[in-house]
């Protein structure tokens, strides 16, 4: 069994700064595609950020040049650095991550509990 544990989000203004991070731990052997989804009331579930095992990654067009997604393997965490938050950023946060564990055949997708961002204008 794998266990995510969120850190970061809560209240920032317009303008300011956050930084989430995800760490997973338990029976892992490796793990590959680590993902951040949000998703505001009333809306769906939407893919944020994404950093593949080889460092590749990509942005939603509402979050390029203002979030940077990083990963530390050695640390299972993956980590959402936001700058220049606006209003519409508010949501929970998800962090999403496969992981190849001990005993199974293939990679199962985790989530974590998701943590509230809200930003005030």
């Amino acid at each position: 069994q794998v266990q995510l544990v969120g850190s970061g989000g809560g209240l920032v203004q317009a303008g300011g700064s956050l930084r989430l991070s995800c760490a997973a731990s338990g029976s892992i052997l490796s793990i590959n595609t680590m993902d951040w989804y949000r998703q505001a009331p009333g809306t769906q579930r939407e893919l944020v950020a994404s950093i593949t095992r080889g460092g590749s990654t990509y942005y939603a067009d509402s979050v390029k040049g203002r979030f940077t997604i990083s990963r530390d393997d050695a640390k299972n965490t993956v980590v959402l650095q936001m700058n220049s938050l606006k209003p519409e950023d508010t949501a929970v946060y998800y962090c999403n991550i496969d992981v190849f564990e001990r005993g199974r055949y293939a990679y199962t997708s985790y989530w974590g509990q998701g943590t509230q961002v809200t930003v005030s204008s």
